[in-house]
């Protein structure tokens, strides 16, 4: 692992500080000061910042922009997998909070602890998740007003929960749901006469997709963003 991503994982520093400390001269590696933030260390190596050691947390929580083409899954003998988009030392025991489908991009949670990922994905709680989408048809007049009341899917015995839409232009749209059904957000627009041709999930209850993450990108969480749900 890099050296700027393990005093990141250790420290809850951004990685924009981390570098700095590093190039600073306040980190140690195996006793050696180094100021270089790529530098890989070596496995079993002792890391010292401002003269205490430092280890990675017990748990782990991590944010990661999830691009296209790669799946929610922690392993796949066809796909590449988000948790293929970590350092391997990272992997071990990481599950998802909130899966999205191989085209959809955007926010997904990870971590080792378990109770912090049901309670985001409990139906009994509700964590609502917010979409942009973008649309092959302009938005219908009565669009909000039927996602408000509840859809009817194909193959369902009862409506969507109501959900929330704010219309950003003619064709694109942030949608807020309550509820994680299967290829939902596509089904919904579906059965309104419409299309979905890009879906990006960009928040989590009350957790947004860092913007300055590019697609493939992750961080780990603040212990404030931790401490969101």
């Amino acid at each position: 692992m890099r050296l700027d991503k393990f005093l990141c994982h250790a420290t809850g520093l951004s990685r924009s500080r981390a570098q700095g400390v590093i190039r600073g001269g306040q980190v140690e590696v195996a006793g050696v000061l180094v100021r270089k933030p790529s530098q890989s260390i070596p496995s079993g190596a002792e890391v010292w910042f401002r003269g205490e050691p430092i280890a990675l947390s017990g748990k782990r929580y991590l944010m990661l922009h999830k691009p296209t083409g790669v799946i929610c899954a922690t392993e796949d003998a066809q796909h590449r997998t988000v948790l293929d988009l970590l350092p391997a030392e990272l992997r071990r025991g990481l599950h998802i909070a909130g899966r999205l489908d191989a085209d959809t991009t955007g926010l997904v949670l990870l971590s080792d602890d378990g109770e912090w990922t049901h309670r985001i994905t409990s139906p009994r709680r509700g964590c609502a998740k917010i979409y942009r989408v973008g649309l092959a048809e302009p938005v219908a007049a009565d669009t909000q007003a039927r996602l408000a009341e509840g859809i009817m899917l194909r193959n369902e015995d009862k409506p969507t929960l109501p959900a929330e839409l704010e219309v950003l232009g003619p064709q694109e749209v942030l949608l807020t749901l309550h509820e994680g059904r299967y290829h939902q957000v596509k089904r919904m627009f579906a059965a309104l006469g419409n299309r979905v041709v890009t879906l990006q999930r960009e928040r989590i209850g009350a957790l947004t997709l860092d913007p300055a993450l590019a697609p493939g990108q992750y961080r780990p969480l603040s212990d404030e963003e931790v401490a969101l749900f």
